[in-house]
């Protein structure tokens, strides 16, 4: 009888695991989908990756809202970010 006790527990603890597990996947799904890359935002050093020759990734801008990096930010704001250069773009600026 301990035994099925047992057994119904973890069965069940084991679908709990999974049910969060994969709610969990699907907020991180949902959250890196409705992130943009917005060029022009980004202040010296605090990038989010790659722009150009000679940069390497992440943190590689030398100085602030360079139009050549970018920034994650919530998808649908990017034109509306302004900063002392104009506003943020979808596409690549000239500095």
């Amino acid at each position: 009888m301990k035994s099925i006790a047992l057994a119904t527990a973890a069965l069940a603890l084991a679908s709990l695991a999974g049910a969060a597990l994969a709610d969990d996947m699907n907020t991180q799904a949902g959250t890196a989908a409705a992130m943009e890359k917005c060029y022009g935002v980004a202040l010296a050093g605090k990038n989010d990756c790659k722009a150009g020759a000679g940069t390497t990734c992440a943190g590689s801008a030398k100085k602030d809202y360079d139009g050549m990096h970018w920034k994650n930010v919530p998808a649908g704001t990017c034109t509306s970010i302004k900063t002392p250069h104009g506003m943020g773009s979808l596409t690549p600026m000239k500095s």
